[in-house]
Parts: C-alpha cells; structure tokens; sequence
C-alpha cells in the first residue's frame, strides 16, 4: 500500500527557499562581511622611494637655436625671368665639311656621265647654343664649343630679330667665347657677383635646349668652386640642378632676381639628358675673360714653362719627402721661365710666392693670374734639398702651340 508523500515535501521546499531568501538579505548569518564600494575605500597614501645619493654633476649646457624665421618665397619668378630673358639669345653655327666621295665616283667611266656636273663633295654642318647680351655696345658672351671652327654664326634674339656675328676671340682654356652684334636697342643682362652665390640659392637656367624655343628652368646652385671634372684647363664651375639640356651652352643662369651669376657650359649625363648635374662658368669669371678678349684679343695668363706631376704617396717617399705635397717636375720646356731659373725634372715644386701648394689645379690658376713679366719667387727640392728660386712669370701660349724641339 503506497503513502502519499506530496503533503511532507511541499513544506520542506518552502523551507528551503525561504533559507536562501534569508541567507541572500543577511548574510551575516553566516559570519560574512559585505566588502565595501571604492567610494567608501580610504585613499592610499603613496610610497616613498628608498633616497639614493644622487651624482653631482652640472646641468649640461644645451645650445638652444633661435626661433625659425619663416620668410616666404616668392610664388612667381616671372619678373626675373622678364629681366633677364630677353638678352637671351639663339646661336646657331653651320660650317662647311668635305664629306667622303663614293669610291665610284673617282672612276673614269663614271665620270664621264657627270662631266663638270660632278655631285658636291661639301656638306654644311650646323649646331645649336645659346648666347647672352652683356653690353649695349653688341657683345655676346656664349661657349667655345658652341661656335668653334663656325664659318657663319648667326644669332636670334626673343624679340625675333636676326642677325649674323663677327666672333671678337674665344677662350678655349676656359670654353668661353665673346661675339658681337650690330642691332640698335639690345637687352642687356645684368651681371651678379658671383663670389657672393651661396649653396641652396634658387637658380634659373634659361636657354634653347633642343631647338624648342628659348625655355627656363629652375634649381639651386648645388655647389661652386667645382674643379677636377676634366671639362677645360681651368675650371672653377657653379654646380646646378637646373635642367640643362644640349642647347642650353651658352645660356644664362640667374639668380632669383634676374642676374647673371654664370654661363651654363656643361651636364653630368649618362642618358644625354639633364640629370640634375650642371655646372656653369661664374660671371665674375666670364667678366674678367670678356674684358681681355675685348681689349686684348687673347686672354692673358702666367707660365711658367713646365709639365707637373701630382704627387702621390709612393712618389713622395722616392724623393724623401714624408707626405704627398707639392707637384714633381716631369718637364720644362727649352727656353721658357722655368728652363732659365735653372728648374729641371725631377725637381720638387713645394710653393709659389710663399704659398704651399696643396692642389695643382688651384696652383696652375693661381699662376694664371700673375702678370706676365713679375719676379715669383718658388720653392723647390732637388735631391733632398730645399731651393728658393726665383723665375720671371711668362704669357702662355695660345692652345695649339707646340713644345719646341729639344
């Protein structure tokens, strides 16, 4: 016989819900505590750290810059460009070459087929460059290379005159050459002083490059004083990444506003393009050569009669010298300065007027610049020895002189 048990289990659930209910609202009946919120938490106080001898040392002494002047720039450089850009010129050269007659041509019995009508042997070669107007009076300051051995030079101004040039000298030593034309009205460009041209100036290279027309570019001047490229005997070139391309010789290169600091003359180029590598004769440069082949028609330099040698570290210790300095004398040439001072080869040049030479190429032009005619006095080893000499400084030949025989 089963019980029924539902009337004793209903009373012991209720029991035990009502446990958790009471457990729930108090929980101190089982000897806990509520842990209090964060706004009732005291603050802590914060740790001390352990004190430790510090160094004695000085506070450093930091160079503090003044504050950056922000200058703005120019947004145009239209102005300078209108100033200088019309004494800007085109110069086109052409000259005369024989070219080679078909070997057919010298046979008899070709020949009878022509007669005196026999096809022209000549053809004319023409090249393109710029030039720049430095004076009313005509004058035209551009390259050497751009009208070398020209039979006809003409140039073109921006206004669209033409005219044909007489060639006044030109300067091979330095790629330099002065033309001059007869128009009224020139442009002329003003001429900077290009000792005063700093690296990070904005330059503008203005030119005909290709034939296009007359285009500017616009740079820095990268550099100045380059010298040792092997590009003319004496070199002493603004560096540029103002494109200049194959018929911009000869341009102009400005600065922001609007005057000559150099004439453009070479690029750095592995594609025949500009790479960002030019480089252009100073102004002051240009001046000085300007000035001699207008009144001089030569340009007038020191020499002194020898061949040098620059000096290298196994050569110096062969002559008994402890360091690389100076230049050997590899040859002096019959009856110039250096022959009647009584140099030989094999001497040791150490200084000229006092001065010691650390580069040939900054020698060669310091040279240069003496007068023809003045006492310098050398420095000189010979044999272990040091000897002052004193030479009378010679002109230098034209390019094309040739050594005399011995």
């Amino acid at each position: 016989m089963r019980r029924n048990l539902l009337p004793y289990v209903w009373p012991v659930l209720i029991g035990v819900l009502l446990a958790i209910v009471l457990l729930n609202t108090f929980p101190q009946l089982l000897g806990r505590h509520e842990a209090p919120t964060p706004a009732a938490q005291a603050p802590i106080a914060p740790v001390s750290p352990t004190p430790v001898d510090a160094p004695s040392r000085p506070s450093p002494e930091l160079r503090h810059a003044d504050p950056m002047a922000r200058q703005q720039g120019p947004v145009s450089y239209a102005e300078a460009v209108d100033r200088a850009a019309p004494a800007v010129v085109n110069v086109y050269s052409s000259r005369v070459v024989e070219r080679e007659q078909h070997p057919l041509m010298s046979d008899p019995f070709f020949r009878q087929f022509f007669g005196d009508d026999m096809p022209s042997r000549q053809r004319m070669l023409s090249s393109l460059g710029s030039g720049v107007i430095v004076s009313g009076d005509g004058y035209v300051l551009t390259n050497h290379h751009v009208i070398g051995g020209a039979d006809q030079i003409q140039v073109a101004l921006r206004d669209g005159r033409e005219t044909l040039a007489e060639v006044v000298g030109t300067d091979p030593e330095s790629d330099l050459a002065v033309l001059r034309i007869d128009l009224d009205e020139l442009p002329v460009i003003e001429l900077a002083d290009s000792t005063e041209v700093a690296v990070g100036d904005v330059s503008l290279a203005i030119g005909n490059p290709f034939g296009v027309g007359q285009t500017v570019t616009m740079g820095i001047i990268s550099a100045t004083g380059r010298s040792h490229l092997g590009l003319n005997a004496y070199e002493d070139f603004i560096q540029t990444d103002a494109a200049i391309n194959p018929g911009n010789s000869g341009g102009a290169l400005i600065n922001a506003e609007g005057a000559l600091v150099g004439i453009n003359t070479a690029i750095f180029s592995r594609s025949g393009g500009s790479q960002g590598i030019g480089f252009a004769i100073p102004a002051n440069l240009a001046s000085n050569i300007l000035e001699e082949l207008v009144t001089q028609g030569r340009v007038i330099r020191g020499w002194l009669g020898i061949e040098a040698q620059e000096l290298n570290q196994e050569l110096a210790a062969s002559f008994g010298l402890q360091a690389p300095r100076g230049v050997v004398i590899s040859g002096v040439v019959p009856g110039g300065p250096a022959a009647l001072a009584g140099l030989q080869p094999g001497d040791v040049l150490l200084a000229v007027d006092g001065r010691p030479i650390l580069d040939a190429r900054v020698a060669m032009s310091d040279i240069a610049a003496i007068e023809p005619g003045a006492e310098l006095p050398l420095t000189v080893v010979r044999g272990g020895e040091s000897l002052e000499v004193t030479l009378e400084v010679g002109e230098r030949p034209a390019p094309g002189w040739h050594r005399p025989a011995p």
